[in-house]
């Protein structure tokens, strides 16, 4: 009579083989569907290790992974060995990976040219009758990150507190920032108030290894750029 062979538990596999520490030592890219399945189920059963329990859910979708997330709790508690529990990690996790995709589709805009920031800032700034300041956050790959407000003024002028804007670019890790502010009054020629802010951003960017692409004037549908007048 054949003997059968003794099930090893995942405690038992060399360290490099277990599911978390595999995880740990080489990152995500290095375990199998099974293998991450398995993290989320956390345990197997008396005779069946998590990793094998992953297989056998993975088989009994043809190792398709959109039609595993088609399935309900109650399709995967069919699987031997799969209760609520687990079959609800199961499910929370691939939605999860769902709506990253569906967040990642819609790719942020690129910051290519003093154009392209007024093109996104015009809406906010053109026709406001007071002053606005506000700042653009973006990666290093000039993609946007956040664009937020830093100040509101009156008709003659607004305070920005370059402190608040780098706490707002090391808050959301922006390696590049556009700062930008109406004039309502029309006139685009920059205010001796205007140039000495555009100087201490300019050093402070220095310091924290944040660029300072560019600052914008904004008077109804015209812009001062001070990148392109060479002013930074």
């Amino acid at each position: 009579m054949k003997k059968q062979a003794k099930f090893l538990h995942i405690k038992n596999w060399a360290v490099e083989d277990r599911p978390r520490e595999k995880l740990l030592l080489k990152g995500t890219a290095a375990l199998s569907d099974a293998e991450l399945i398995a993290i989320l189920l956390g345990t197997g059963t008396a005779s069946t290790s998590a990793v094998d329990l992953a297989k056998t859910v993975l088989q009994s979708v043809g190792h398709n992974l959109d039609d595993l997330a088609r399935l309900s709790v109650n399709d995967l508690m069919k699987i031997k060995g799969i209760g609520e529990a687990k079959a609800i990690a199961i499910i929370s996790a691939l939605e999860l990976g769902r709506r990253r995709k569906d967040t990642s589709s819609t790719e942020k805009p690129k910051i290519s040219s003093s154009g392209d920031a007024y093109s996104l800032l015009k809406s906010n700034l053109m026709d406001k009758p007071h002053e606005e300041f506000w700042v653009l956050l973006l990666n290093r790959n000039n993609r946007l990150i956040k664009m937020q407000q830093v100040s509101l003024g009156g008709v003659h002028g607004t305070v920005a507190d370059p402190k608040i804007i780098f706490k707002l670019a090391l808050e959301e890790l922006a390696s590049i920032i556009i700062v930008a502010h109406n004039h309502p009054s029309g006139n685009l020629t920059p205010s001796r108030q205007d140039i000495d802010l555009t100087n201490k951003l300019k050093e402070s960017s220095k310091l924290l290894e944040i660029t300072l692409a560019d600052h914008l004037i904004i008077a109804g549908k015209e812009y001062f750029s001070f990148a392109d007048e060479g002013l930074l």
